[in-house]
């Protein structure tokens, strides 16, 4: 089958009619193989055409999909393919035969697979036809639809259980909340193992928009490619978007074309006010950020006519805040709510996140492969933030607490604050028996500017219980698969080229 998709310099831009077509003869090739319905099918690989095809045609045959990062390694990989009971393994390395899995296991190729692929039976290869024959109602209905992983951020990573219809009914909350046009071509600068991705395939097709396939980790290619193919919603994470702004800077020709892009959107990890200011006045239109999780799908986003925060909580969702001092405990039944239609609590005062949602995951997979259901109707997101006197849900990040000099403090609001130095800042507290905490303050600085005159500016934007102990000035920051700060990886590289700093009780606050 060759490919229904423009291919230049690896960028690949199909239609929703060409993804359909395309898709169904996959869904034909799959079967002419010998897949039932409900088998439970691994997919691992890079973001290509040919993914965005075969994960379509698993929808449509009515899979029960595990989606994984491709740089997962392959004990990592062997792990979940036992632990999900899997009978089908699609990727793109020709290592797949290393992961045969339990029983009937098999691999195949991705690429081959795709080639293999004839035109599908009866199809006339018009758009209606196409867009008629791809069917996710089976899908829908099934409880086990979607397989996803969490980043393991926070822990070891889990295995998320999702159903057909709250996926794909979250993502119809999304389209009517971001008015998303058959007009429109997505450019997706995120791995597409990953919720924020992997939503953005369906969004297009539900849409009837086109999608760009580029070399997201490529920014420079990916960014003049859309500008080549009119690209009109881009989304990425923040750290993506330091990147391209670093980029612009070197190469101000850089952005030129994409005067037609209508959305800039990004999600995935805290967005700080100095990547926003910073964005607005290089490229001139909003950064609008949004809020969600593998477990709940999107919960909230920033519109361009609300571009504040995450913006406003999507219809049918709603959001608690409990007060910071309850220690993050189950907001009670008379606390305020933010949701549409709900009035929203006005205070701005930070606290604990709580969400309640009918499109939430249906439960998480143990590791002798059962579900665990979860049946809680507030789920717990741990993360902490507040809401506008408007009612826009500013999420700070994760809300773990710290004591020092009396003080209860949150490392990712001080982060947020220190922002407004003009770099994005990350802060790492360390245990100390006399003050609590001490707080190391990682500056991300590309020219490696003085840690002393970083200093000074910290403690005029801060009181003196907040300031730091120490100030640590990187060029860049290191970044997990998802493209958020790794957290792990910064205490390392700290303990590392900073031993002193966890030797005990050291310079207090504002020295």
């Amino acid at each position: 089958m060759s490919v229904p998709a423009d291919v230049a310099d690896g960028v690949e831009v199909p239609t929703r009619s060409a993804m359909a077509t395309a898709s169904l003869a996959v869904a034909e090739e799959m079967t002419r193989r010998g897949f039932r319905a409900g088998d439970r099918v691994v997919l691992k690989a890079e973001n290509s055409a040919a993914y965005v095809y075969t994960l379509l045609a698993l929808a449509h045959l009515d899979a029960s999909l595990v989606v994984l990062d491709h740089r997962q390694t392959d004990d990592e990989t062997r792990t979940v393919i036992e632990q999900c009971r899997v009978r089908w393994v699609i990727g793109d390395a020709p290592g797949g035969l290393l992961f045969p899995g339990p029983g009937a296991s098999r691999f195949l190729a991705l690429d081959t697979l795709v080639a293999a692929a004839g035109p599908p039976a009866g199809a006339t290869g018009t758009a209606d036809a196409a867009d008629t024959a791809l069917d996710f109602s089976r899908w829908r209905r099934r409880a086990d639809a979607l397989v996803a992983w969490s980043t393991g951020s926070t822990g070891r990573a889990k295995g998320i259980v999702k159903s057909g219809d709250g996926f794909l009914t979250n993502l119809e909350r999304t389209l009517a909340h971001m008015g998303y046009r058959d007009s429109d071509t997505f450019l997706p600068l995120l791995p597409f193992s990953h919720q924020y991705g992997l939503s953005l395939i369906f969004l297009a097709q539900l849409s009837g928009a086109a999608l760009m396939i580029s070399p997201f980790h490529r920014v420079d290619l990916a960014i003049r490619a859309g500008a080549a193919h009119g690209a009109t919603i881009v989304d990425a994470t923040p750290s993506t978007y330091r990147s391209l702004l670093n980029l612009a800077r070197r190469n101000p020709d850089l952005l030129e074309g994409l005067a037609g892009v209508r959305l800039w959107c990004t999600g995935g990890a805290p967005l700080d006010q100095a990547l926003t200011e910073r964005f607005r006045s290089v490229v001139g239109a909003p950064l609008l950020d949004g809020y969600g999780s593998t477990e709940l799908g999107n919960v909230s986003f920033a519109t361009p006519d609300r571009p504040k925060g995450c913006g406003r909580v999507l219809a049918g969702i709603d959001v608690r805040l409990a007060p910071a001092h309850s220690g993050g405990a189950a907001p009670d039944s008379p606390a305020p709510e933010a949701g549409h239609g709900a009035e929203s609590d006005r205070s701005a005062e930070f606290g604990h996140l709580w969400v309640r949602s009918p499109d939430a995951l249906v439960g998480y997979l143990e590791p002798d492969g059962s579900l665990r259901e979860q049946t809680d109707e507030w789920y717990e997101t741990g993360d902490f933030g507040y809401l506008s006197d408007e009612g826009d849900l500013y999420v700070i990040g994760r809300s773990q607490a710290v004591h020092r000099m009396g003080h209860l403090l949150y490392p990712e609001a001080l982060a947020a604050k220190a922002s407004r130095c003009g770099r994005q800042v990350v802060v790492v507290p360390v245990d100390d028996a006399r003050w609590g905490s001490r707080l190391i303050f990682v500056v991300a600085d590309p020219e490696h500017g003085d840690p002393k005159g970083w200093r000074e500016l910290l403690c005029s934007l801060l009181p003196s219980y907040e300031q730091p102990n120490h100030v640590v000035v990187l060029p860049d920051l290191p970044l997990n698969r998802n493209g958020k700060t790794d957290t792990g990886q910064l205490r390392q590289l700290l303990r590392e080229e900073h031993p002193a700093l966890w030797g005990g009780a050291q310079n207090g606050a504002g020295r």
